[in-house]
């Protein structure tokens, strides 16, 4: 990755690149660098005019793609001091271009780790709350999601996208409109990272369908705490059979 160090000397001819994807390729180039450290926490943004030769786009390009780090809470502007690097615990992790950048500068999996955990606390609620209002209907249509899941057996996009079906049904019928939200977007974030694809295996799929069938019997029983708990020990144990070996 190209350091943002306004001493280094801007490329004497920059790549042109569609008008379009501009502004997404300063921004996450800015969101990169922030987050894998190489600009820290107080530090001050390099000049505009720098930003401008370094990218090899226009000013406006520049003070739009600043603009959108300051939504997305990597910036701030102070005055008399210009455009600094804020704090982690400002960032929005839920904008797809921060999330996806953490993710793919998480070399311990610490990120993925934090994922797992806040998701098997947010979805074991939403499974407990769907299961003690469950109609006969949606048993039924969680049934239908569960055959998907077993009918899409060996292929791997497709078992995929059944899986992710019959969690968002749950959450989506859990009432919990929050929660929903929030954990849909660490999933679609986290879940189409290659380093959460890592290690996974079309064996697993025996074991994902019986954990899901634990789930889809405690809703059956409308039985909360059984729905719960089935669907904390599915995200803990599925992690920990796709959690890279090699990290720490």
């Amino acid at each position: 990755m190209t350091s943002l160090d306004s001493q280094s000397t801007p490329p004497a001819t920059p790549p042109r690149r569609r008008t379009d994807r501009l502004g997404t390729a300063v921004v996450r180039e800015i969101v990169a660098t922030i987050v894998s450290g190489q600009m820290q926490p107080g530090e001050s943004l390099p000049p505009e005019q720098y930003l401008t030769d370094h990218f090899g786009v226009s000013r406006t390009v520049v003070r739009e793609s600043v603009k959108r780090l300051e939504e997305k809470g990597l910036l701030r502007a102070v005055q008399g001091r210009g455009t600094e690097i804020r704090e982690r615990t400002a960032w929005n992790v839920l904008d797809p271009i921060v999330l996806d950048v953490l993710i793919e500068h998480d070399t311990a999996t610490g990120i993925l780790d934090n994922f797992s955990e806040l998701r098997a606390a947010t979805e074991s609620m939403m499974s407990a709350s769907m299961a003690a209002q469950a109609t006969d209907e949606d048993v039924e249509a969680l049934a239908a999601h569960l055959k998907a899941m077993e009918d899409t057996r060996g292929d791997v996009e497709a078992f995929g996208e059944a899986d992710r079906a019959f969690h968002r049904f749950i959450m989506h019928r859990s009432g919990n409109f929050l929660a929903e939200n929030v954990t849909r977007a660490l999933m679609e974030g986290a879940m189409n990272s290659d380093r959460f694809k890592r290690n996974q295996t079309l064996f697993a799929h025996h074991h994902t369908i019986a954990e899901h069938r634990a789930v889809y019997d405690a809703v059956v029983a409308r039985d909360a705490q059984a729905a719960g708990q089935a669907m904390r020990t599915h995200i803990e144990v599925s992690w920990a059979r796709r959690r890279p070996i090699n990290d720490a």
